[in-house]
């Protein structure tokens, strides 16, 4: 079964790399989005069954995508990875309030972002890096 997992970052240079880490994976196809208003369009027309996003984007951030997708009726359950820039160290915190089952800061060990996003991908996981 494929499945299809949404990438968002502001910065497309990240979002290729993450493409390229996630490309690779078995019945994986990557979408990627530039901005959050984008992705929100993608989750309204494209099942997923993954968010990888960034916290730090013009118009709509992460945080505001996260608490939408946990809002809505289709997306709730969506499993959510956080991979940012951002130095506040109140983010990881705030994220997993608001609903991300995982949270890295750049720059991050691919190897275990890959990691856990199989883990986020296997049925009935949560996560929690």
């Amino acid at each position: 079964m494929r499945r299809n997992v949404l990438v968002i970052d502001d910065v497309d240079t990240c979002a290729s790399t993450l493409e390229l880490l996630f490309g690779g994976m078995q019945d994986v196809d990557v979408l990627t989005a530039l901005s959050a208003e984008r992705a929100w369009e993608i989750l309204e027309d494209i099942p997923v069954s993954a968010v990888v996003t960034d916290l730090e984007m013009r118009e709509m951030d992460g945080f505001e995508l996260i608490e939408r997708i946990r809002s809505h009726p289709l997306h709730h359950a969506v499993p959510i990875m956080v991979i940012t820039g951002s130095s506040d160290p109140d983010a990881p915190r705030r994220a997993a309030g608001l609903g991300a089952n995982a949270f890295f800061t750049k720059p991050y060990s691919a190897g275990r972002v890959r990691e856990e996003l199989e883990h986020l991908l296997t049925p009935g996981q949560s996560g929690g890096s």
